[in-house]
């Protein structure tokens, strides 16, 4: 078996893999304002609760809390009679 074409094949890849250029990586976008860093949360007033998120397309939704129900009506003052 010779060698030479394998050594002369073997030389010309590392000669160019040598000529290669290293693509530029994208440096990430800002955060939106209040965005907590390495998730999807959202402090907009930075009192250090979460008040909302984030979708991948950079609109924010605020949590969205239900007002509690209306309390029951009080008791009349005539009772039952039987």
């Amino acid at each position: 078996m010779r060698f030479q074409p394998i050594l002369l094949g073997a030389l010309g890849a590392l000669a160019l893999s040598a000529c290669t250029q290293q693509e530029e990586i994208a440096a990430a976008p800002p955060p939106p304002p209040g965005a907590v860093p390495g998730s999807v949360a959202a402090d907009r007033d930075g009192d250090g609760i979460i008040d909302g998120y984030y979708t991948s397309d950079g609109i924010y939704h605020p949590n969205y809390v239900p007002p509690p129900p209306p309390p029951p009506p009080a008791p009349t003052r005539l009772g039952e009679r039987g």
